[in-house]
């Protein structure tokens, strides 16, 4: 039985060494790395900067439509906020006015699709003033007007929105269009520098997942925003379609009383 000493110990430790030392050259060329070769700056930003041109074009449009996304969400609500307090300040005042010529003077210059239909349904009676008899035909032709100018001012709120859905739904695959190149070109190096270490190939792959990354932060807020203001926009539709049936409602007054006649267009225009 052989026994261990204090007098083998550094032997051993020295032997260790110089075997290790010895099979140096050996572990360098089974894929070993100095850590001189290796990336230092693995933030966001040195990704960014280390990256295939292909790859920054990629995050940089993808940047730039994030910036639209959160333009189009301020300008947006701020829009969509002013036009709705002050059609519905005007809603207001054409249920309580006691015919058509008073909610037009009631009527602020800020409620521009109520104004536009007040202004439809007076140029209706103007253009049947040989036809006032009948009532209900000219209910039918204003209520025609008042369709289309509803459907106007929808269009008319959801200017813009269309980007947002573009955006959402086109750039998820842009992202992973800057992740594929980003991926070949590290399989590329991964060819030249004949190596399959993990701590060089890394860096590389992690590059081109940054593209998805923005790609999914573009998208993202952009569908959340798109279907916030799709609500928004339906609500707005609503409120003109009541000011609609409201003005209907005051032309039907009108004529029940009989001021739709020829004094009442003489005091229209």
């Amino acid at each position: 039985m052989i026994r261990w000493t204090s007098a083998w110990k550094p032997v051993s430790a020295l032997a260790c060494i110089a075997a290790f030392s010895a099979a140096g050259p050996a572990f360098a060329a089974a894929g070993a790395v100095p850590p001189a070769a290796l990336p230092h700056n693995l933030s966001p930003w040195g990704m960014f900067l280390a990256a295939d041109w292909v790859v920054k074009a990629v995050m940089i449009g993808l940047a730039l439509a994030s910036v639209a996304t959160w333009t189009v969400l301020v300008a947006k609500t701020l829009e969509l906020k002013r036009s709705t307090a002050a059609h519905r300040i005007a809603l207001g005042k054409v249920e309580d006015a006691g015919g058509l010529e008073e909610a037009v003077r009631s009527v602020g210059p800020d409620a521009t699709a109520t104004l536009a239909l007040l202004n439809a349904t007076r140029r209706e009676i103007r253009q049947s003033a040989d036809a006032l008899d009948d009532v209900e035909g000219l209910k039918e032709r204003v209520v025609s007007r008042l369709d289309r100018i509803e459907a106007a001012a929808a269009r008319q709120m959801q200017r813009g929105t269309g980007v947002l859905a573009t955006i959402g739904s086109t750039a998820p695959f842009v992202g992973l269009f800057g992740t594929v190149w980003g991926i070949m070109n590290s399989f590329v190096g991964i060819a030249a520098s004949q190596t399959t270490n993990l701590a060089v190939v890394a860096p590389g792959i992690a590059e081109a997942l940054l593209a998805t990354a923005i790609g999914l932060v573009a998208a993202i807020p952009a569908v959340v925003i798109y279907n916030h203001f799709a609500r928004q926009v339906t609500g707005y539709k609503a409120l003109i379609g009541d000011t609609s049936a409201a003005v209907l409602r005051l032309v039907s007054r009108d004529a029940s009383r009989g001021r739709v006649n020829a004094k009442f267009l003489e005091a229209a225009e």
